[in-house]
């Protein structure tokens, strides 16, 4: 019986051939149990693989665990799905995933795109199918399913630069249109919305995520309008709804009409309208190198980019765009008549440079048509914005709160650790200048109270609860997670509930910094989220004072706005967690307050915008809770200063394992409330008066030891 072919852990099918590249495939006789893996660089001759491999009952494994479960396969004929119960060498990575685990994003190119979709088109007959990149790897457990629906081009490999990554967090499938297939718009609709319902059958508590880049935007539309029944979430990328008024529409009588001399070259020159060359040579260039270093790396990636990009004569020729070209406009027509009937959550990531489609206007378009639908808008990238440098599909995904393993989103068991690229784009990209700025330094306290640079004194396993002072405009919460994270220590920051509402955001917001809080681990401040939170032994930051003291008025510097009631004390005794108090300064060193809240309500107009503001704002206390809870929302008015320097100092761990009477003694408990409100205050007199003693406190002196020496993190300060 004749072999297919697929990409290792799918479980689809590809082709008839060895497709030889950076894959490894799997060779399997349609209907067999028996399937064989084999590296992309091996020969397949009878089918045997000449590289040794560990195989039991003929199936690769790697230290994982034999597991029952049901099978996905493709009937031979008509490439439809269906079950079959088979044994399967499966690892279980749900706990593998820890702070600043390697996700991959950076390490492939367009160039990686361009070699692996040559040798793809090759064994290009037969019809559309599915196929699961080895670089997806095994998804954590309960992962949902990702559907990727391809652009134009129609290979499947789009997600390329986010294979690794989104394998961790979801099952990924990916469409292939072979070149020269001619099924139309609405065979390959049936064709997903088939694998859909079959997804949905199998797992019907689970989201289906389908991701349409182009073209496939269109497609992933038309599936959730004919299925408003079926749990999806839509990830658009520059979708193709707007081909009616792009210049696509024009190319068809144009194309149509070049002689055949021409038509080689159009593809190539169609290559330089769908993305920005500049912003895929980008990828995996260090953002910390020397600028000379860097515009080196970055003209040799140039060099080596350009003559790749006649390979799309290749991928997409011309015969083949025309057809897109057509198939394209019936499947705008179909979305477009049909977005009313979008039950789905949709996240459009559009791109402000694209020169095919007007993108940037369309996605103000879709968010008002559509029922509920999120905007980002990438100004800087052009329409191929998945294989553009910027940020990790992944993270955008999880910064737009749209990742879930269930019919709701949960806070504490959905939540993917933040990975090592989004550390590196939030410590560089985001918060770069402002933390050489401010070059925090931490301290903390041992058991036997000595005070020493660095978290030593912070417990590594939890459950913890830091509990500390906010900040003026919480300018104190960067350094503190990034330091921690430093440790390996993921801290699940209680934050305002107004971060988790679309109140803050435009039509077309930028990925935010408030997007980034939430990849980084925040989380909406209620009793059950904490109650959740201790339960499973996590990190968690809680500010008592929380927005009244983030956003306090003049002369309340450093002075803490707690409430009166200590929950928090019996919620941490109920899990034995450790309660690690602690102070932080220097907001007095970047900033004075000029307006504040009473200042802003004496000008009229602003006065009424504040009014406005609080009108519906969110309010995550009781009424019970006095000024702590009444805190209203405004935007002080800041001087900045020439930058001094933050200091943070975390007290001695405060243990509450077997002190149960905590729960039933309020007298006992609020006793603790108090040592540690009074621990919080002691912390911060300490600093205030040991900053003093900083040689480095100014940002002058901090930037020539840094000239001398070379050393851009580690700055001396006082001694403890």
């Amino acid at each position: 019986m004749a072999s297919v072919l697929s990409f290792q852990l799918s479980p689809y099918f590809l082709t008839n051939s060895v497709i030889k590249g950076r894959f490894r495939v799997r060779v399997q006789n349609v209907g067999s149990k028996d399937p064989k893996v084999l590296l992309s660089d091996s020969n397949v001759v009878n089918e045997t693989s000449s590289v040794d491999q560990k195989k039991k009952n003929g199936v690769l494994y790697d230290g994982g665990t034999m597991v029952e479960e049901e099978r996905t396969l493709i009937n031979r004929e008509n490439g439809r799905l269906g079950f079959v119960p088979q044994k399967k060498w499966t690892k279980d990575v749900s706990k593998d995933l820890e702070a600043l685990w390697d996700d991959g994003y950076g390490t492939k190119t367009v160039k990686d795109y361009l070699d692996v979709a040559k040798e793809m088109i090759r064994p290009d007959g037969g019809p559309p199918r599915w196929f699961c990149p080895l670089e997806c790897g095994q998804p954590r457990k309960n992962s949902p399913t990702l559907l990727f629906l391809p652009g134009m081009d129609g290979v499947g490999l789009g997600l390329i630069l986010h294979h690794k990554a989104l394998g961790k967090a979801f099952e990924v499938w990916c469409l292939h249109i072979p070149v020269y297939d001619r099924t139309s718009f609405e065979g390959l609709l049936k064709f997903v919305e088939e694998t859909v319902r079959t997804k949905h059958a199998a797992s019907p508590n689970k989201p289906i995520y389908l991701v349409g880049d182009s073209f496939g935007g269109c497609l992933a539309l038309a599936v959730a309008a004919r299925n408003p029944k079926i749990d999806l979430v839509l990830i658009l990328a520059n979708p193709t709804t707007s081909f009616g008024r792009s210049q696509l529409q024009l190319l068809l009588p144009i194309l149509e009409a070049l002689p055949d001399g021409l038509h080689n070259t159009v593809p190539y020159l169609f290559s330089f309208a769908m993305g920005d060359p500049l912003k895929m040579a980008t990828i995996g260039t260090e953002n910390r190198l020397p600028p000379k270093s860097k515009i080196k790396q970055l003209s040799g990636n140039l060099t080596a980019l350009f003559p790749l990009l006649s390979g799309l004569a290749d991928i997409i020729p011309t015969e083949t765009l025309l057809w897109k070209l057509k198939l394209v406009n019936s499947a705008s027509a179909y979305a477009n008549s049909h977005l009313h009937a979008v039950k789905a959550e949709v996240l459009v990531i559009a791109s402000g440079k694209d020169y095919m489609l007007p993108s940037a206007d369309e996605a103000k378009r879709l968010k008002s048509s559509l029922q509920n639908c999120k905007v980002y808008l990438f100004k800087d990238h052009g329409h191929t914005i998945l294989l553009e440098v910027g940020i990790s599909l992944l993270t955008i995904i999880k910064g737009a709160c749209k990742y879930r393993c269930s019919r709701r989103l949960d806070f504490v068991s959905d939540f993917v650790p933040p990975s090592m690229s989004e550390f590196k784009y939030a410590v560089y990209e985001v918060y770069g200048l402002s933390r050489v700025a401010t070059a925090a330094v931490m301290f903390s306290t041992l058991d036997d109270g000595r005070i020493v640079r660095g978290l030593a004194g912070v417990p590594k396993e939890g459950p913890v609860l830091l509990v500390g002072y906010h900040m003026l405009m919480a300018f104190d919460l960067f350094p503190l997670v990034e330091e921690l994270l430093r440790e390996k220590i993921v801290v699940r920051g209680l934050a305002h509930p107004v971060i988790f509402t679309d109140s803050l955001e435009n039509s077309t917001s930028e990925f935010s910094v408030l997007a980034l809080m939430k990849v980084l681990g925040a989380v909406p401040v209620t009793a059950r989220n904490i109650f959740r939170l201790l339960s499973t032994k996590s990190h968690v930051l809680l500010y008592p004072g929380g927005a009244r003291e983030s956003l306090h008025y003049k002369g309340e510097e450093y002075k803490l706005c707690w409430p009166k009631q200590q929950e928090f004390v019996r919620m941490a005794a109920r899990f034995g967690a450790t309660i690690v108090p602690f102070g932080t300064v220097g907001e007095d060193d970047i900033a004075e307050l000029v307006l504040d809240y009473n200042d802003l309500m004496q000008i009229p107009f602003v006065n009424d915008f504040v009014r406005e503001i609080n009108r519906n704002a969110v309010r995550p206390r009781n009424e019970s809770e006095g000024e702590v809870a009444h805190q209203e929302q405004f935007i002080p008015g800041l001087l900045p200063k020439v930058p001094g320097r933050f200091y943070y100092l975390f007290g001695k761990p405060i243990e509450t394992k077997g002190k149960e009477e905590l729960l039933k003694d309020r007298d006992y408990a609020n006793e603790l409330y108090l040592q540690i409100k009074s621990e919080v205050e002691h912390n911060i007199d300490y600093l205030l008066k040991k900053r003093e003693e900083d040689p480095y406190r100014s940002v002058i002196d901090r930037t020539l030891y840094r000239a001398i020496y070379h050393h851009w993190q580690d700055v001396p300060a006082f001694d403890p």
